[in-house]
């Protein structure tokens, strides 16, 4: 009687003592300031060289701005300034990046300064794509290096996880995305102690992190969309549909990258692959026109300051575009991630929807297909619930979500990620 009231007891996770987290607050702290630092430093420099280029270069030419041939030349130049730094710099600015995601590996520190360049140019010179697998990259080397430095007694498994959290609670300015993505890695794995207790370090690296590109670099993903008040029935199954049509058009161009990613390789050389790449985007520039350069984030708000301001065919225009050049850019060696320009696609097709039929709500369509989008490009549930939901600073939209979460998820999942293996093939 007494054994089987203990074998049916119920088993207690063990907590940390506090005075086995305390010792992590400072590490974690100087990880978040130096990631926030380093993404805020490149972006603010990438910032300047795209004013450069993109403004003073053409007006002292006299060439339009965003004219077809302007866009043509900025693109394949940037192809070429990117491949150089791939051939002749040392480390090669890193592994091919299609093989990179959220989860970076540790680089050697000769390759990070290279990695750094590479992005850099990539983000002023137009390619769509963002700077997190990158800089994520940069981060965890550095954090790596200089944390076995600065304290060899700490375990060294501990800097990648501070400075991935880091740079993704800086990346979207708030520690939440953070603890969101390191919950679902550590869903996978056999940790001990409760989860907060292993969430205690990254969330103190996290929240250091977005405090500090916060205070230096006030960036905001709220698009500022009409009002939504409570849901009804039609926003519920506006929000399932388009969120499924969301993530089917994104599987298009995730069966389509290992092929696209193929034939790049077939030129071997990073001065072949990339300004070829960039000759590719330059066309799409031109069907799509200049909102559908660079990263996306600064020009989901312009689309989203004037959502009637487009007809349902340009939507459906700049959504394809803009798909099709984040598929390229990220096949062809360019240096960047698939975040951003994925919730451009997602802001894009969700005002096509509205702009299409009247009765879905702009904060409904786009927040539904970027939830979608995400979801079949990342694989990331909690960062596409995430991302979607501060879209739209609403919280009635949050339980639409979920619920047009479920039927896109189960058209997202078992089928290949945008990530590919070593090998060239895809990441289930």
């Amino acid at each position: 009687m007494v054994q089987d009231s203990a074998q049916q007891a119920p088993s207690v996770t063990p907590a940390t003592p506090a005075r086995d987290l305390l010792p992590s607050i400072l590490p974690a702290v100087a990880a978040g300031v130096m990631c926030g630092l380093l993404l805020v430093g490149v972006e603010v420099a990438a910032e300047q060289l795209q004013h450069v280029l993109w403004r003073t270069v053409p007006d002292a030419l006299g060439i339009g701005r965003y004219s077809v041939a302007w866009m043509f030349v900025m693109l394949v130049a940037t192809g070429f300034a990117v491949g150089l730094v791939v051939w002749k710099v040392p480390g090669h600015a890193g592994p091919d990046p299609a093989t990179l995601g959220l989860d970076a590996p540790v680089l050697p520190p000769v390759v990070l300064p290279g990695l750094v360049l590479a992005t850099g140019l990539m983000l002023a010179g137009g390619p769509s794509l963002g700077p997190e697998n990158p800089i994520i990259a940069v981060n965890v080397g550095l954090a790596v290096w200089l944390g076995a430095r600065a304290v060899p007694r700490a375990p060294g498994r501990i800097w990648p996880v501070l400075a991935e959290a880091a740079t993704i609670g800086a990346l979207f300015g708030t520690p939440v995305a953070a603890a969101l993505v390191i919950s679902e890695a550590l869903a996978g794995q056999q940790t001990r102690g409760l989860l907060w207790d292993n969430l205690f370090a990254p969330l103190t690296a996290a929240a250091a992190g977005s405090l500090t590109a916060t205070l230096l670099d006030r960036t905001s993903f709220d698009l500022d969309l009409p009002d939504f008040g409570q849901p009804a029935w039609g926003d519920l199954a506006a929000a399932v549909v388009v969120a499924s049509l969301g993530a089917l058009l994104a599987l298009c161009a995730v069966y389509a990258f290992p092929y696209v990613h193929g034939a790049f390789r077939k030129l071997r050389h990073p001065m072949l692959m990339l300004p070829a790449g960039g000759v590719v985007l330059g066309g799409l520039a031109a069907a799509g026109g200049h909102l559908t350069l660079f990263k996306g984030l600064d020009e989901i708000a312009t689309l989203a300051h004037d959502p009637e301001g487009w007809s349902a065919g340009e939507f459906a225009v700049m959504t394809v575009v803009k798909l099709a050049a984040l598929l390229v850019a990220a096949s062809c060696g360019f240096r960047g991630g698939r975040i951003f320009p994925a919730v451009f696609v997602g802001t894009a097709l969700g005002l096509g929807a509205h702009a299409l039929v009247s009765g879905v709500h702009p904060s409904v369509g786009v927040s539904a297909a970027v939830l979608g989008v995400l979801m079949a490009i990342t694989r990331q549930g909690w960062v596409s619930l995430f991302v979607a939901a501060v879209l739209v600073a609403s919280p009635g939209i949050i339980a639409l979500l979920c619920v047009a979460s479920l039927p896109a998820w189960l058209l997202v999942t078992g089928r290949p990620q945008m990530q590919l293996r070593p090998d060239g093939t895809p990441v289930r």
